[in-house]
């Protein structure tokens, strides 16, 4: 991708953010706790699962957990927009497996903004309904990665325009299932599974087209995914917590799982080109 279009989509996926950020900060300025009343509390809620102290007063009842979702908001947008400059190149110049499927890039994005908004909904209200959307936006941007990479992992196959969009429907109706598949299956589980299943997926098809993939990528993938592990039981351990610093340990949780997502979307994405071409 050239480096003009590249800083192009950066500076449009930072301001739209910080249009959000503005938007999220007035809400939480001028909306209280109240908003919240009524619904069912989280099981997280009345256990204290994170450090973060938990300011029903305010509209954001987690306030750093609830603003670094952003993170997720950037890289969404950004990811959204390499799709969708995907789909208007389609024809005019050559494309790998990845740009020649700009689909699976646009739900990328999408996933990534909808686990931006459930997140931070349930950090922000510490509901019941917040929680399930939050896990299932979760789901979602794992799904889209494993998805991915199965479709690197089988190369051999073609999919015409029409199977392409029947794919990615059944995937979007597959995420929507999750909501109930994720009820049946504790999260210890199936996001683990899942994850493995990613890593598994990637270390195939790095062997598959190893001059044509990024280690690194994938390395940095898994290295940043282990240190959020960690962090995030550290945090929910209660281990260094301060409950009303800046720096909480679950919001760098959020920071780092999409730094993860964002290194295995690249590793196949910019297969066998530079990030950034002249």
């Amino acid at each position: 991708m050239e480096k003009q279009t590249v800083y192009k989509l950066l500076i449009r996926s930072f301001f739209l953010t910080l249009g959000m950020w503005a938007i999220w900060f007035g809400a939480n300025a001028f909306l209280n706790g109240d908003v919240w009343a009524g619904m069912v509390i989280s099981k997280s809620a009345l256990t204290a699962e994170y450090c973060e102290f938990n300011n029903v007063a305010r509209f954001f009842h987690q306030r750093m957990n609830t603003y670094s979702n952003l993170a997720y908001f950037f890289f969404g947008v950004m990811i959204l927009q390499i799709g969708l400059e995907d789909r208007k190149n389609q024809g005019i110049k050559p494309q790998n497996r990845q740009e020649a499927l700009p689909l699976l890039s646009v739900l990328m994005g999408i996933s990534f903004i909808y686990l931006c908004f459930g997140s931070a909904f349930f950090h922000a209200s510490l509901t019941y309904v917040g929680q399930r959307v939050d896990m299932n936006g979760t789901y979602a941007l794992t799904l889209v990665l494993v998805s991915i990479a199965l479709y690197h992992v089988f190369y051999t196959i073609r999919l015409t325009k029409a199977a392409e969009k029947i794919c990615i429907a059944l995937l979007g109706i597959l995420i929507v299932l999750f909501l109930k598949i994720a009820l049946l299956i504790p999260s210890g589980i199936l996001l683990p599974s899942l994850i493995l299943t990613l890593l598994l997926f990637t270390g195939i098809n790095y062997f598959q087209f190893r001059k044509e993939r990024s280690g690194l990528l994938a390395i940095l993938s898994f290295i940043l995914i282990v240190v959020a592990i960690y962090v995030r039981t550290m945090d929910v351990q209660k281990m260094g917590c301060n409950p009303h610093s800046c720096y909480q340990g679950h919001a760098l949780w959020h920071l780092l799982t999409a730094l993860s997502s964002v290194c295995s979307y690249c590793f196949f994405r910019f297969a066998g080109k530079k990030l950034i071409a002249p």
